[in-house]
């Protein structure tokens, strides 16, 4: 690559580091190819052939995210190679709420300055929740913006898009009285409520890599820092066998956003709080932040990540097959006939 520029590297941005960047990234990007990636990556655009064989209706669904301030934890830790699969955590785990599969992913990262190697980690990390959720990396942007980001930080978003049948997308609406929540637990607190978490722990200024007896002696840095789980094959696998009538991802606003979302008007999820198996770290920031309890459920996933509403027929036969996924299923509450959207109790 003959491309130099030596005026805009007396600026700030040094182009050659950005082409070095794109060369460390290509073997993690090959992962991820799936049968419909056409090209390679360096073009203009991402290209992707839709294979529609079985499809009557297909409808596409698109799903945007970042990974928030959780990327604070990454800075202090100099650990890059995790938050690329929070990143598509959050948009895949978006777009499988409406049934759809995952097709392709392009992610974009803002940096202070151009370091091959922190981007590349950073893409290995995109490249490994691609794997995870079967979506094909197919294009990006890296974009060196100095004097916007400091020199060490960089920023980082993606997006998703997936492909249902509009004859199996699901729909709230098919939710009645009676039906179950059964959930899928959540790896840690994912990529949401880190200002608060981050204020709680005082993460700058304190010991965040000393062994923590409540956190099984992990510290909590490498707790915090724990990727966003992907249940993107899991669910997958169970709307294959099962009718699933709706889907919530638990991300910011916890249960008393969330859930509501996937039950229509006049019903409500009833939810035992001892039936709820809150992890440690949740167990941390409310004794540490003098936190009530509302506030927890109403800002953290509180160690339920996705949320899936059946028949309560199906309830036995759902955690049966999640289990076999790899998910450690459970019963979490029922639909209840009420306006509050979530009854805890």
């Amino acid at each position: 690559m003959k491309s130099q520029s030596e005026s805009y590297k007396a600026a700030g941005v040094d182009i050659t580091a950005g082409y070095r960047a794109v060369e460390l990234m290509k073997a993690h990007v090959a992962r991820t190819m799936t049968s419909g990636v056409m090209g390679a990556i360096g073009g203009f655009g991402g290209l992707f052939e839709l294979d529609l064989t079985g499809m009557t209706h297909p409808v596409l669904v698109s799903g945007t995210d970042g990974v928030g301030t959780k990327l604070k934890m990454a800075f202090l830790q100099d650990k890059h190679d995790t938050v690329g699969i929070d990143c598509v955590a959050m948009c895949v785990n978006d777009i499988i709420c409406c049934g759809a599969k995952p097709l392709f992913f392009l992610d974009y990262v803002a940096v202070g300055k151009n370091v091959p190697e922190k981007v590349a980690a950073v893409v290995s990390g995109v490249a490994e929740g691609c794997v995870q959720s079967g979506a094909a990396l197919i294009g990006g942007e890296t974009a060196e913006m100095p004097g916007f980001y400091p020199e060490d930080e960089y920023d980082l978003a993606g997006f998703a898009v997936g492909i249902v049948d509009k004859d199996k997308m699901l729909n709230p609406e098919n939710v009645k009285e009676g039906d179950v929540l059964i959930a899928l637990p959540s790896s840690g607190v994912h990529s949401n409520g880190f200002s608060l978490v981050r204020r709680v722990f005082d993460v700058e200024n304190s010991d965040i890599s000393s062994p923590v007896e409540a956190l099984g002696g992990k510290s909590i840095g490498e707790t915090l820092l724990t990727p966003t789980k992907i249940y993107v094959k899991p669910m997958l696998a169970l709307m294959e066998q099962v009718n699933v009538k709706a889907v919530s991802h638990i991300t910011g606003g916890g249960f008393f956003e969330n859930i509501p979302r996937s039950i229509p008007k006049g019903l409500s999820a009833k939810i035992k709080k001892e039936d709820v198996r809150v992890l440690p770290i949740f167990k941390l920031i409310a004794e540490k932040g003098n936190i009530p309890e509302r506030d927890m459920f109403n800002t953290f996933n509180m160690g339920v990540g996705m949320c899936a509403i059946v028949a309560k027929e199906d309830a036995d036969k759902t955690i049966e097959i999640l289990k076999a996924n790899g998910e450690d299923a459970y019963l979490l509450g029922e639909v209840v006939a009420s306006d509050e959207g979530v009854i805890l109790c």
